[in-house]
């Protein structure tokens, strides 16, 4: 399989995601009654979710059948105002401003099939089969999101999310076909790396905003400087097992890369919204410390995961190693449960526990 290489088109389509990634992450920032109501958490699901799937859509698709040519750039370049459509439609008031995220959602989603169904009338065989089977299958989703213009809240929701889940979900079942046309490893990883980075910085805003709104007092430096190790320990787990560890010359249909990283990003948006919840001790103590080690529970596990699929045989975590991980994780957890922690304490029990990982697994 020929080497496949980032083009800075695709590096510029990552950066306009930032925005829609940190409206997203804005939306757990809404503390009511000492905690994060449903509705808010539910809200930021909703909202990440088409983010990651119509990235995930363009970013695939270029990995199996992009030649970023003029036709592809020009594609990308319609999809970006679409992407600006839809960030700017995001909102905790979801509803008022459901027609443009629609638009904006549909549009991107759209234009990934349209390049499907031109690569099925160009690419023979096995290939030919993949395309046309990811076209139909989000065409299909496509097709029952747009339903949800016939109704009113919540009933449009209905449609608009089953559409998203059929795009979602056809793809696993058709493993069988996807895996003849296997996925280019070592760009997608570059691909998922590049966006782990846009989530990080997530993670650096909050220290900003703990730096900015406090004036650089004793507490808000060693705060932010505790943050910023812990960012850094998470950077060096992430990206020194990308780098090093994993077998870029695996060929697979990708799909627990793909829909692992859903849950790392899902965690690293947790994450940089902890960092300022923790700060600003809005939080009923349980609440957030449950938020704040769930987060890190979340990317655990999915990180994980995607490396007993891609690491080298070798360099697997062995079961003592896993074990050993996950006990400090819940001896801290459970440490803090029944002895009440600063949360600068807390926010140093998990930099620590990502040094640790980071050495034990990188």
């Amino acid at each position: 399989m020929h080497e496949k290489k980032v083009s800075w088109l695709e590096l510029f389509y990552d950066l306009l995601f930032v925005a829609a990634v940190s409206k997203a992450t804005h939306v757990l920032l809404h503390v009511e009654h000492n905690s994060i109501s449903v509705e808010h958490l539910l809200k930021f699901i909703l909202i990440f979710v088409p983010i990651w799937w119509a990235w995930v859509g363009q970013s695939v698709y270029i990995n199996r059948f992009g030649h970023d040519s003029n036709a592809q750039r020009l594609f990308m370049i319609v999809q970006l105002f679409f992407v600006l459509i839809m960030t700017a439609s995001l909102d905790v008031d979801f509803d008022s401003n459901y027609l443009p995220f629609f638009v904006g959602y549909i549009g991107l989603r759209s234009l990934t099939a349209v390049q499907y169904v031109l690569s099925s009338r160009t690419e023979t065989a096995h290939r030919q089969k993949t395309a046309r089977f990811l076209a139909a299958s989000f065409g299909l989703g496509i097709v029952i999101s747009c339903f949800s213009l016939f109704f009113d809240s919540p009933v449009r929701y209905l449609f608009l999310y089953a559409g998203i889940a059929v795009d979602i979900i056809v793809p696993l079942l058709g493993r069988k076909i996807l895996v003849k046309t296997p996925i280019h490893t070592a760009h997608l990883l570059e691909r998922f790396a590049l966006f782990t980075l846009i989530l990080l910085g997530e993670s650096v805003v909050s220290m900003l905003s703990v730096l900015q709104s406090y004036k650089f007092t004793g507490s808000s430096v060693l705060f932010a400087a505790l943050a910023f190790l812990l960012v850094i320990a998470i950077w060096w787990q992430y990206f020194e097992n990308v780098e090093k560890h994993v077998d870029k010359s695996k060929q697979t249909a990708g799909q627990s890369l793909i829909y692992g990283h859903l849950f790392i990003y899902f965690s690293l948006s947790m994450i940089a919204a902890s960092i300022q919840l923790l700060f600003v001790d809005q939080l009923e103590y349980v609440f957030m410390l449950c938020f704040a080690f769930g987060s890190v529970l979340i990317y655990y596990i999915s990180v994980m995961f995607i490396l007993y699929q891609y690491k080298f045989n070798h360099l697997r975590p062995s079961f003592t190693v896993v074990t050993l991980l996950t006990g400090i994780l819940c001896a801290l957890f459970t440490l803090d449960l029944f002895i009440a922690a600063s949360p600068h304490l807390i926010l140093g029990e998990l930099m620590l526990f990502f040094i640790i990982f980071a050495k034990a697994t990188a």
